[in-house]
């Protein structure tokens, strides 16, 4: 049987070995709460960091947006003959400022989205409304694009039985736009279809599927990324901020949904969205 001593010299050595482990568990916190405060210390900064680049985005959107409207009214009075009829030549000349002031104008728009929805003040407007008059309005709003384009072809197929939507018509109109003006860009010549049909349980998938050139597979993954553009002799012909579809991927998130892309090189493209029939009333507020 163990001695008397032998208890005492083990308690104590027990006690011994409890004093370090409670030693080394108090450095151990005290580093993890270092850690932690080191940490939200890196996230305020972050935080600080992109508050103030939305910031410069809304300021330099909004202060670019009053130049370029001023512009576009004095091309839009030349081209009228106000101030007298201008030549063909002048008058190529205005058509062209006026086309690159739109063109600026649009990359400024998605700028100023992009600083909203970083901010957190981009607002969700739902409303009832029917499919056939979304598809009407973005007929009619490229019905000027394509009609002098005799090698492109803009179909909106005719969807099966579908009920009234409860969403942003707004949002989801400018995600089918982005859509189908890329679509139209990168087709030159062959045919552009826009389609909707139910997915799921609740849901609507929008499609917009075109016979152009086609995005490569490695490029794919990245496409809805910020500032992403794809890499083709027709793209470095156009001018973009690469926001469009980034901007796409995150109007569908706030309306519920979600996008994707199929595509093969030499063969066209498919951009989708799918989107909740009803948008769930705990969204409507613009969160």
């Amino acid at each position: 049987m163990s001695s008397a001593a032998d208890i005492t010299e083990e308690i104590e050595r027990l006690r011994a070995q409890n004093v370090a482990l409670r030693t080394e568990l108090e450095e151990t916190n005290q580093g993890v709460l270092a850690l932690y405060a080191e940490l939200d210390q890196q996230a305020e900064q972050l935080k600080e960091v992109s508050d103030l680049k939305s910031r410069f985005l809304s300021y330099m959107s909004h202060e670019f947006r009053t130049p370029l409207g001023s512009i576009l009214s004095i091309t839009r009075l030349l081209e009228e003959g106000m101030d007298g009829p201008l030549n063909d030549e002048q008058l190529k000349q205005v058509r062209f400022v006026s086309s690159a002031a739109v063109e600026l104008r649009d990359m400024v728009d998605d700028l100023l989205d992009l600083a909203k929805i970083e901010a957190g003040r981009i607002s969700i407007s739902p409303a009832w409304f029917d499919l056939m008059d979304l598809f009407s309005a973005l007929r009619g709003m490229f019905r000027p694009l394509v009609d002098g384009a005799h090698d492109v072809e803009l179909v909106f197929e005719e969807p099966p039985p579908l009920p009234m939507l409860y969403t942003d018509d707004k949002k989801l109109a400018q995600i089918l736009r982005n859509f189908i003006s890329n679509a139209l860009k990168f087709t030159p010549k062959g045919r552009v279809s826009v389609s909707a049909r139910p997915e799921g349980e609740g849901y609507v998938r929008f499609s917009v599927r075109d016979t152009g050139i086609g995005i490569p597979e490695h490029m794919l993954g990245a496409l809805f990324e910020d500032f992403i553009q794809v890499d083709t002799p027709i793209q470095k012909r156009l001018r973009g901020t690469g926001l469009g579809l980034a901007l796409c991927r995150r109007f569908a998130e706030l309306l519920g949904g979600s996008v994707g892309v199929h595509s093969v090189v030499g063969e066209g493209s498919e951009f989708h969205v799918i989107v909740p029939i009803a948008l769930p009333e705990e969204s409507n507020d613009g969160g």
